[in-house]
């Protein structure tokens, strides 16, 4: 008698985990969507589309060594010397774990330091962490190429 009960706990707990991974899986396309809604941001900040796509654990590495949190980068962008007018990104790589997904890319932008022109051609490293149903960038690091 015991063993049919440990037979359908077993199936039920097989069950759950593979629903829970089809439910935290993520997609190349979404981490494509994810990559394009946070350049468009870069280059038209807003407070609150910002808060909505990053996590509250963010640490975003600049190429110049400086490490911004989640507020800092926020306020950085809405209200810093530095505006990105354009943003392109070329080499992409995607890489995914489970609930995890690192994108890798090199970015060309066009950008105004201080209202001085400025270009950009940094290495970023991104990663984007699925909870709820959303990417939410965790990390983000750009280094000099």
């Amino acid at each position: 008698m015991k063993k049919p009960i440990f037979y359908a706990v077993a199936l039920a707990l097989i069950f759950v985990a593979s629903c829970s991974n089809q439910l935290s899986s993520i997609d190349k396309d979404e981490v494509v969507k994810a990559v394009d809604a946070l350049n468009e941001a870069l280059v038209h900040p807003e407070k609150e589309k910002l808060k909505k796509i990053t996590s509250e654990n963010l640490t975003y590495g600049h190429s110049s060594g400086i490490l911004e949190n989640q507020s800092e980068f926020i306020d950085a962008l809405v209200n810093g010397p530095f505006d990105f007018l354009s943003i392109a990104t070329s080499q992409d790589q995607i890489t995914i774990y489970d609930d995890t997904a690192i994108a890798r890319h090199i970015m060309t932008a066009k950008g105004a330091n201080n209202g001085e022109p400025v270009d950009v051609n940094i290495g970023i490293m991104l990663v984007f962490q699925k909870r709820d149903g959303q990417l939410f960038l965790l990390a983000r690091q750009a280094y000099k190429l």
